[in-house]
């Protein structure tokens, strides 16, 4: 089992790691840029989360290499007991580290602990070490500062010239004495590369050591399968456009299988321009949170950043 040291601290120790090689690095073509972000989140229990941040970036030479800070402003409003209001300061970063690897940082406090996600991965995104800390957004969750951490890893691994398979492993940890161990595999099998289409099986299992400890859902062990078709295109100017959406199988605490359904759009701009970058991606789900049919959750999110 992990051991009480993984804390937000771990955040703060990896942006330290990735960010000393980067730190004299320094390119004419960046400048400074601004931005602003939002992330809007419901379910059909009556939990809302609404997060708005701004961007102040002193360099930005494209959304793989930048500096500066965000401020966030978020509100919570669980499906009972009263809304809480956050405001939260983050570095932004993000840098190469040498020719193969990426990272990026957005590592703050809301004035309680450390918050925020960090991430390590090849260029060619088939390996990625990441850690995210985040406040649970339960009525038990904001009025106890119930936090989790979440530590894992992921690669890809070769089947043929058109399937592929990723298997992350990770380590969630809560306030309090429960831990999540989590596994999960996705196998993918390109049906047309030329027009972006994809077949796939994501499969997902976790176990907590303190099942039901607080007032977020968390069974013993959790278990879906979903088969998804994916559509991945790219415009002639280099605006990406992703659509994918599955049905499959559910199971949560040892009970009976249920329905578990998925949804994914999502639109980048071209990864090389640096005037405007800009996103949008919308993400609706019914499992890993109620295990039943009769739970939905949808998010949505999207940013844009603008560089002088």
């Amino acid at each position: 089992m992990m051991s009480r040291f993984m804390t937000g601290a771990a955040l703060a120790a990896m942006l330290g790691v990735m960010a000393a090689p980067a730190a004299a690095q320094s390119n004419e073509e960046s400048g400074p840029a601004a931005g602003a972000e939002i992330w809007v989140s419901g379910d059909s229990e009556g939990t809302e989360v609404v997060k708005l941040l701004g961007r102040a970036l002193i360099s930005f030479e494209d959304r793989d290499r930048y500096a500066g800070i965000a401020v966030e402003a978020a509100r919570f409003s669980p499906a009972k007991g009263e809304p809480e209001s956050d405001t939260r300061i983050y570095l932004d970063l993000a840098d190469h580290l040498g020719e193969d690897w990426r990272w990026r940082a957005r590592v703050g406090t809301d004035g309680h602990t450390v918050l925020g996600n960090a991430e390590l991965r090849r260029a060619d995104w088939s390996q990625s070490l990441f850690i995210e800390r985040e406040i649970i957004e339960t009525e038990q969750g904001l009025n106890r500062r119930i936090y989790y951490t979440f530590v894992g890893a992921s690669t890809d691994v070769p089947v043929t010239d058109s399937t592929s398979a990723s298997v992350t492993v990770g380590v969630q940890e809560f306030s309090g004495r429960n831990e999540r161990l989590h596994l999960r595999g996705r196998l993918v099998h390109a049906v047309d590369a030329d027009l972006g289409l994809s077949a796939q099986v994501d499969a997902r299992y976790y176990h907590s050591t303190e099942p039901g400890e607080f007032d977020y859902f968390s069974p013993r062990n959790f278990v879906s399968v979903v088969p998804l078709v994916q559509l991945r295109r790219l415009n002639t100017d280099g605006w990406m456009f992703l659509a994918a959406g599955g049905a499959g199988a559910q199971s949560s605490g040892g009970g009976d299988w249920s329905l578990a359904r998925y949804g994914n759009l999502r639109i980048e701009s071209p990864r090389d321009r640096r005037d405007l970058t800009v996103f949008g991606e919308v993400t609706y789900s019914n499992n890993s949170i109620t295990g039943g049919t009769d739970y939905d959750y949808v998010m949505g999110r999207a940013g844009v950043t603008l560089a002088f």
